[in-house]
């Protein structure tokens, strides 16, 4: 089913949007920083990371199975959570491998009320592999560091982008999923996201140099865009304009993490070759 063009940004609920980033933004930044002694972070982040994962889960099971969306959004979620709960027991390839049962487990659930049971599979895969990976960041020497420059570069990205295109204009970057978006806003995330990047390697906590912190920048503002482009193509192809309404003014929060999803896998990998003496 096709969807009509995406609209400009309504400015008139700008206050909403604004509220709520007031509250979200605050909310994670603590739950990140918030220690206990755990290697993978304090109660606060497993509980923010639970959570996600459910709200997730629930608008994935209705966006891919508007039918049965209860039985497909508590197989995801438990196929999650397994994963995030053994990873946060750092227990990284119990994780993995129960994320794979998982999913699998998942698409049988999905049987016989979904179109398609392998959707219940992906959503495991696309959600979970993100929330494993942010587990383990977090767990890393530097972690908290590591995940809140994972979380600046990803805003600076997607607000950057959205600033400089509304303010430049010029070609479409790909109007057949995602009309609003330019090359100027492309271009203009990943210079703020390089710069970002940079900047957050003069904290001395961080053993990394500048032009490494560049190039994670760079790559972490390229996933996030990636992010936010293949949540448009997925649903274009759901016929879904939103993936919810659960936060105010931003719609779903799926919306919100989109690219934070793919920039996560990228900057944990960059994490590991930094942990392996690259950047130093």
């Amino acid at each position: 089913m096709s969807l009509p063009p995406a609209k400009r940004f309504n400015w008139t609920n700008l206050g909403v949007r604004v509220a709520s980033a007031t509250v979200l933004v605050p909310t994670a930044l603590a739950a990140v920083w918030f220690d206990t002694g755990l290697a993978a972070g304090g109660w606060p982040f497993l509980v923010m990371i639970a959570v996600a994962v459910a709200l997730l889960s629930i608008e994935w099971g209705g966006m891919s199975a508007p039918y049965a969306p209860v039985r497909v959004s508590t197989a995801v979620t438990v196929a999650i959570l397994a994963g995030v709960f053994l990873a946060h027991r750092d227990h990284m390839w119990l994780a993995w491998a129960g994320l794979l049962l998982g999913g699998i487990a998942s698409a049988l659930v999905a049987r016989g009320v979904a179109e398609r049971p392998t959707d219940a599979a992906f959503g495991v895969f696309y959600i979970g592999i993100a929330c494993i990976c942010l587990v383990w960041l977090r767990a890393m020497p530097q972690g908290q560091w590591w995940t809140l420059m994972l979380f600046a570069i990803t805003w600076t990205a997607d607000i950057a982008a959205f600033a400089v295109g509304s303010a430049l204009k010029g070609p479409k970057l790909w109007p057949r999923f995602s009309p609003n978006k330019t090359w100027s806003g492309f271009l203009g995330g990943l210079v703020f996201s390089m710069a970002v990047g940079a900047v957050m390697t003069i904290i001395p906590a961080f053993e990394l140099n500048m032009a490494a912190g560049a190039l994670v920048g760079l790559l972490g503002g390229l996933a996030t865009m990636a992010g936010d482009l293949w949540e448009s193509a997925l649903k274009r192809r759901f016929g879904v304009k939103d993936s919810g309404d659960l936060i105010p003014g931003h719609g779903g929060l799926l919306d919100r993490v989109d690219g934070l999803l793919f920039a996560v896998v990228i900057i944990a990998l960059a994490r590991l070759v930094n942990h392996l003496g690259w950047g130093h």
